[in-house]
């Protein structure tokens, strides 16, 4: 979830408002879940010290704790961000989609101030979660209209991943993004991606695409090949991206309740 907000006018809560051409209801959001959570620490803090805590800031420090809660290292989330006040569908194309070549999501990327390591990093997040199968599917039966499927998919995994997603069944299923371990904060995410068993063509492509490979390699400690620490680096890079255009000072505002501006 802070990902999908930070990619939208930076990391304002924007998410989290509701409307009925608010952000929430474009297709890439429509299926994030969580926001029950938000609410109720604002609930919570503003009975405690109202007009204090942002939601903005609520939603990074959830994230950082859900890693945690997950079995992923601990980092400091800067605070003092404040909440947007506007939250538009049409602005969610700034988004990466699960069908963005590298190309795309390295521009992306970079228009947020993160670079190809931070992309790797960050897409890692998919460690843990869900997608369901109507993002994927075209993937199984029908890839770029070839009625086959998508050949950076592992041949002994196809069947898997058909069974859990029928042609034409409910598209609403939901698969775990890191298969055998969709509940645990490690790098069997990127393990799977070298092994064709990447559930989004988006993900998949970080292994197929030599300017992203090496970044998973060294994630996996590739011998030979100077390693990084998945835990750390990842949270270097949830803190880089949540500096992402900022609202500080008097811009935006603390809402008294995250899902409407005041």
């Amino acid at each position: 979830m802070f990902f999908h907000d930070c990619f939208v006018n930076g990391c304002d809560a924007s998410i989290l408002i509701n409307g009925p051409t608010a952000e929430k209801t474009a297709i890439p959001n429509v299926s994030l879940r969580g926001f029950e959570v938000i609410d109720a620490a604002k609930s919570q803090l503003e009975a405690i010290c109202p007009g204090v805590v942002s939601c903005a800031d609520i939603l990074a420090l959830a994230a950082r704790d859900s890693v945690v809660l997950s079995g992923g290292v601990r980092w400091e989330v800067p605070t003092g961000r404040r909440d947007g006040l506007v939250s538009q569908a049409s602005d969610v194309a700034n988004l990466p989609a699960p069908n963005d070549p590298i190309t795309v999501q390295i521009r992306k990327f970079a228009d947020k101030g993160l670079n190809i390591q931070d992309l790797v990093t960050l897409v890692g997040g998919h460690t843990i979660g869900t997608a369901s199968c109507a993002v994927f599917s075209y993937r199984l039966y029908n890839f770029n209209n070839t009625n086959g499927p998508d050949p950076d998919i592992n041949q002994a995994f196809l069947p898997q991943l058909r069974a859990l997603c029928p042609n034409g069944g409910d598209g609403l299923t939901r698969v775990g993004l890191d298969t055998g371990s969709i509940d645990h904060f490690d790098t069997s995410y990127f393990a799977n991606l070298r092994n064709g068993q990447g559930v989004l063509e988006s993900d998949a492509k970080l292994w197929s695409d030599p300017m992203t490979q090496g970044f998973v390699q060294r994630f996996l400690g590739v011998s030979g090949i100077l390693g990084l620490t998945f835990n750390i680096e990842f949270g270097k890079s949830m803190v880089k991206m949540g500096n992402t255009e900022l609202k500080t000072g008097s811009q935006g505002e603390i809402r008294r309740v995250c899902t409407a501006i005041n």
